[in-house]
C-alpha cells in the first residue's frame, strides 16, 4: 500500500512511503483482536473491591427468630446476608483480572489492527518534525493542517520526543506513543492514525524481532 506523505502545514509532499504488506495488508482477526483488547482492559482494573462477609462483620452469633414459623426466611444471627448491616453473600474479594495471551496472538491482532485501519483509510504518513519547545498551539495547529479537528488522534513517533509529548499532553484527543509501545486498544480507540516517516521503518522492525517469523 503507498501513501502520501503531508508536512505538518498538511500539505502534500512530493515523497510516497509504501507500507508494509504483511503488517497494514493482512486480512484482520477480529477474534484475537477481541482477546487483545480484553487482556488490556482487563489490566487496566485495580481488583482492589472488597464486600464484607458474614465471618467478617462485628455481631452477636445468636440466633434472633426461630426457624420456622415467623411467616419470613429463616435466618441465624444478627450478620445474616438477610438482614440490613450483614454480610454480603458471595461479595467481590480483591482479586487479578489479568490473563495470558499468546505472544503470537498478540502480534496477530497488532497487525489486524493497523491492517483495519489501513483497509478503512485512517492512515496519514508525514514527515518527521521536532518542536524547540512544548506548545500546545503547535499541535493544535497540525491537527487542523491535516482536517483532523477534534477528532481521536494517535500519532506515532519512532523516539521519545519531549517537547512534542508535552505539546499534546492537554489535548484530551490526542495521545503519543513510540513504535515499540504501540498497542491494539490504542489504534483502534482512535479516529485516524498517525506515522511519522521513521516511524513505519520502527514498525517494521518491532515486528521483526517480536514477530512469529
Amino acid at each position: 500500500m503507498e501513501l502520501n506523505i503531508h508536512n505538518i502545514k498538511g500539505e502534500v509532499t512530493d515523497k510516497k512511503v509504501t507500507l508494509n504488506d504483511s503488517i497494514f495488508g493482512i486480512e484482520p482477526n477480529e477474534h484475537v483482536i477481541w482477546l487483545d483488547v480484553k487482556q488490556y482492559r482487563a489490566n487496566q482494573r485495580q481488583g482492589t473491591h472488597k464486600a464484607k462477609q458474614r465471618n467478617e462483620v462485628k455481631g452477636s452469633t445468636r440466633k434472633i427468630i426461630r426457624q420456622k414459623g415467623s411467616g419470613g426466611a429463616r435466618r441465624g444471627d444478627i450478620k445474616s446476608p438477610l438482614l440490613v448491616g450483614g454480610g454480603r453473600a458471595f461479595g467481590p474479594k480483591p482479586r487479578d483480572y489479568g490473563f495470558r495471551l499468546n505472544k503470537k496472538e498478540k502480534v496477530l491482532a497488532r497487525k489486524s489492527a493497523l491492517s483495519l485501519k489501513a483497509k478503512n483509510n485512517a492512515i496519514i504518513v508525514i514527515e518527521d518534525f521536532d518542536l524547540e519547545t512544548p506548545k500546545t498551539k503547535s499541535m493544535v495547529e497540525m491537527a487542523n493542517n491535516l482536517n483532523l479537528t477534534n477528532k481521536k488522534l494517535l500519532l506515532v513517533l519512532s523516539n521519545q520526543n519531549k517537547n512534542v509529548y508535552l505539546s499534546a499532553r492537554n489535548l484530551p484527543n490526542v495521545n503519543i506513543v513510540t513504535a515499540s509501545d504501540i498497542n491494539t486498544y490504542k489504534i483502534l480507540d482512535c479516529v485516524s492514525l498517525i506515522l511519522t516517516e521513521s516511524s513505519i521503518a520502527a514498525i517494521d522492525k518491532s515486528f521483526k524481532v517480536k514477530g512469529e517469523e
